[in-house]
């Protein structure tokens, strides 16, 4: 009788590793990729017996294509920056997504779930300062401007986006209108004409980790900088603060390459990622918002309203137009080039 129950639990064994899948997950590695291991990886092995492999690379969308292309594709799950969803799911490189596995869009963050995607997390650009070197805290981007009341370097992203957005709301544009008045010639040319302004006065970062740096040693006295490097460096101690009011929100997202032979888990895990209670994790870890607004109610409060995604601070918050870029990307990145290497 032992023997025979013996046999049937390695029957039911068997029969359940045999219903295993393996899925390969690709995110951008670094600290946010051992943070989604115990917010996401680890949990989904333990909940539903499928092995998750994890991997990682910079972004680079010519990869997923070759895997496409050859009918080779052996990634399952990818982490995907807005253009680049965008773009895939246009060029056919992802598989559309069923939107019934996440439920009710309202219980995520607008922008959340699209076609070929689903948001796994909210980042900002915003404005950061140093509370120790300015007596006077500035409230959005026309203080940062203001070069007689904040004396002192500031520090921009070197690149055209979230930059040319942030000069035109500098001048007075409501970030309602920010993309259809710079989807004019008259548009751009304000926004560059607003940049003369303090060129002599920038110190351009290029690296996420350079802003904080910069602050630290008193190098500048504001800069943008995501916010999850200032959650960090507040977690660390750091006199640093954001200013939410006029900053710049956007959507990473998973998707599921053209072709993958688990879609049906890879779906599954997507789902299980964006749980509140397993985003719970990934937030308080990383300090970059939830996509699912359930999340807020399992935080502590203190935590949450310090958090991109909290109401009061996302009301402030214009999210960042993906399909703009992807249009005018190539065209505003060459002039804004030519206009940082003229000389003052």
């Amino acid at each position: 009788m032992k023997s025979k129950a013996i046999g049937t639990l390695l029957l039911a064994a068997m029969a359940s590793s045999a219903f295993a899948t393996e899925i390969t997950v690709i995110s951008f590695g670094g600290v946010s990729k051992d943070v989604q291991s115990e917010a996401f990886y680890k949990p989904f092995e333990k909940a539903t017996g499928n092995k998750l492999i994890a991997g990682e690379y910079n972004g680079e969308m010519g990869r997923i294509k070759v895997m496409v292309d050859s009918n080779s594709v052996n990634w399952d799950v990818v982490q995907v920056e807005a253009p680049e969803l965008i773009r895939g799911c246009d060029e056919g490189m992802f598989e559309h997504l069923d939107r019934a596995i996440l439920n009710k869009t309202s219980d995520y963050v607008p922008g959340t779930v699209s076609e070929c995607g689903a948001g796994l997390l909210v980042w900002s650009m915003a404005l950061a300062y140093n509370s120790d070197k300015l007596s006077v805290a500035p409230t959005g981007w026309a203080d940062f401007w203001d070069t007689k009341k904040f004396p002192g370097k500031r520090s921009l992203r070197k690149g055209a986006k979230y930059t040319l957005e942030i000069a035109l709301m500098a001048d007075g544009v409501d970030y309602v209108d920010v993309y259809k008045v710079l989807g004019t010639k008259e548009g751009v040319d304000r926004a560059f004409a607003k940049l003369d302004l303090i060129k002599g006065s920038i110190q351009w970062w290029e690296a996420g980790a350079q802003p904080m740096q910069f602050l630290s040693s008193g190098d500048v006295v504001m800069s943008t900088a995501f916010n999850g490097r200032v959650f960090s460096a507040q977690q660390s101690g750091a006199p640093v603060q954001i200013v939410w009011k006029g900053s710049i929100y956007a959507i990473d997202s998973w998707a599921i390459p053209k072709g993958s032979k688990n879609k049906a888990v890879a779906e599954q895990f997507i789902e299980f990622s964006l749980r509140p209670e397993n985003q719970k994790t990934h937030t308080e870890k990383l300090g970059y918002g939830s996509t699912n607004l359930r999340t807020a109610s399992m935080l502590d409060p203190a935590l949450a309203t310090r958090l991109n995604t909290a109401p009061d601070n996302l009301s402030q918050a214009m999210p960042m137009n993906s399909e703009f870029w992807v249009n005018h990307g190539e065209e505003l990145e060459q002039r804004f080039n030519a206009w940082v290497a003229k000389s003052n």
